[in-house]
């Protein structure tokens, strides 16, 4: 056995493992430790596959930035775990059907799989001598698939925004500045002058 073929096993073994970890782990925090994982051995493959670029991109973006902002958010927020364990068990039933026919799905989808030879020729295409995998990757994009890209940047835009306005919660309780009404006010009656007699209060 090759080292690539055993460093193929391996990561893709670790990235198995940590995967199913991350939905079994009863504590959150070591979930997002998992997670850190199955990213870390996700970026391995793309380096045995000659992808580089998305290997840094993965680790720089997901476990940089993501995971850490996951694993910072359930570390300082105060869950209660214990309701939320009976919320999930309330609708275990509900997620084992979901997940029933998801792998009814994939079993359809797998059985009806055919490898094209177009896909197989494309995946063997020879790089242009002297360009870079980023650069071949950027012309890529920016060149065949702008329209493609630019849409998936506007999904993710819409989604965002929608996020911020399902989670928007106005509450009563809280003071908010009202830029519009401190503008409009008129001084002569947000202003009272008091004629305070010497040795008197208010």
């Amino acid at each position: 056995m090759t080292i690539p073929v055993f460093a193929f096993y391996l990561f893709a073994a670790s990235a198995l493992v940590a995967g199913l970890m991350v939905v079994t782990a009863r504590n959150p925090v070591h979930s997002v430790l998992w997670l850190i994982l199955a990213f870390l051995s996700s970026a391995g493959l793309f380096v045995l596959m000659g992808a580089e670029f998305v290997a840094m991109l993965l680790i720089i973006v997901y476990v940089g930035a993501v995971a850490v902002l996951f694993l910072f958010v359930v570390m300082m927020l105060d869950v209660d775990f214990a309701a939320l364990k009976g919320e999930m068990a309330r609708a275990m039933p509900l997620g084992l059907l979901i997940g029933v026919v998801i792998l009814l799905q994939l079993g359809v989808a797998f059985g009806a799989w055919e490898t094209s030879q177009i896909a197989l020729g494309q995946r063997d295409a020879v790089v242009a001598e002297g360009m870079q995998n980023t650069a071949a990757l950027g012309l890529l994009i920016y060149d065949r698939y702008i329209l493609l890209f630019q849409l998936a940047g506007m999904i993710l835009l819409v989604a965002m925004i929608g996020a911020i306005v399902l989670t928007l919660r106005h509450r009563k309780d809280v003071k908010r500045q009202d830029v519009l009404a401190q503008m409009w006010r008129d001084p002569a009656k947000a202003m009272v002058l008091k004629d305070v007699k010497p040795g008197q209060g208010l």
